[in-house]
């Protein structure tokens, strides 16, 4: 039992590596296609406030509250023996989704992967819905649409208060002083994807320490575990996702430095309002969303809704083919057990 603890553990920490590489163009996509920073030091920027995060979700929030939500997404019972299985199969078919869409360049949600994943392994080993814990998964799935949403008001009427401010502005002082404040707005947009992505394997881990009763309960997680998702989140950061990078950053809209500034913020301001609500909510969604609010302040053709569409699908299908594949790998453990 412990060993397949370990195991579980193990991957993971190779989750959130991915994760971090496979999300670190929703924290520097804009920075890089405005050419604030080069690739290499916008990764190492994302990755430190990436890892800040920890410090600011245990001594400033005063918790981990998101973690808490995934962990009781499904309701996995203690003591059944194949409990570490069904999160084992959850955890690899949300590494499979990940490593598929990073390929294809398409900027997917690795956090409704991960839920997506838990719900189709539990299905498959209990053979009923019930186990989903609809009043933590109904507000995560809704966010699927309200996030974007959020992000996009917020960066439209972000972008037109910043227009009317400067507009009589010089537009080489004005456009050097954004890039700088790219700066900030990027850290801050970095802070809200650490806070929210790495808490989500927090909780799984958390669950497989229940159910192999390492742990009591969830209240017991050593404080090695946060602080290991953080670090392993950030590593991934720094191994960059280029392709998902050139999709965020050109293929949507094209995007000056104030609007960077302005889809950053409201990505950030999202992501710190749905921590506070302990909602976990997909930073890809939020800054894809935020993105397009900045392109239609110019007008609604600055958005290539080709694209947008694409993203659309890929996201109403990552929790079905997760939860699918997660369903196929717990059936192909079980013949083996």
């Amino acid at each position: 039992m412990i060993s397949l603890l370990v195991i579980i553990i193990i991957f993971a920490f190779i989750f959130d590596y991915i994760n971090g590489f496979h999300d670190s163009a929703n924290s520097i996509a804009t920075i890089v296609s405005t050419k604030v920073l080069t690739p290499f030091q916008a990764v190492l920027w994302a990755a430190l406030f990436n890892f800040s995060a920890f410090f600011i979700s245990k001594y400033v929030i005063g918790g981990f509250g998101i973690a808490d939500t995934i962990a009781k997404s499904v309701s996995i019972q203690k003591g059944d023996p194949l409990a570490l299985y069904v999160i084992l199969a959850g955890l690899l078919s949300a590494i499979i989704w990940n490593l598929i869409t990073w390929w294809f360049g398409i900027p997917s949600s690795s956090s409704h992967a991960l839920i997506g994943g838990l719900i189709g392994a539990a299905v498959a080993h209990y053979h009923t819905f019930s186990v989903v814990n609809a009043s933590k998964v109904i507000p995560t799935i809704s966010f699927i649409v309200a996030a974007p949403l959020i992000g996009m008001v917020i960066a439209f009427f972000i972008t037109v208060i910043i227009v009317q401010l400067f507009k009589r502005s010089n537009p080489y002082r004005a456009e050097r002083w954004f890039k700088r404040l790219q700066l900030v707005s990027s850290a801050a947009f970095s802070i809200g994807h650490g806070g929210n992505d790495a808490q989500k394997v927090m909780g799984l881990i958390g669950v497989a320490m229940v159910a192999s009763n390492y742990i009591p309960d969830l209240k017991s997680i050593p404080d090695w575990v946060p602080l290991s998702c953080f670090l392993a989140m950030g590593v991934g950061t720094m191994s960059g996702g280029w392709k998902i990078v050139k999709t965020m950053g050109t293929r949507i809209t094209k995007v000056t430095p104030l609007e960077g500034v302005a889809a950053e913020t409201a990505g950030a301001i999202t992501l710190f309002l749905t921590e506070h609500f302990k909602i976990p909510v997909s930073t890809t969604h939020t800054i894809t969303g935020s993105i397009i609010g900045v392109g239609a302040t110019k007008r609604l053709s600055a958005v290539r809704w080709g694209v947008t569409v694409s993203l659309l699908w890929a996201w109403i299908l990552t929790i079905p083919i997760s939860g699918i594949i997660a369903a196929l790998i717990f059936y192909l453990i079980k013949v083996f057990l």
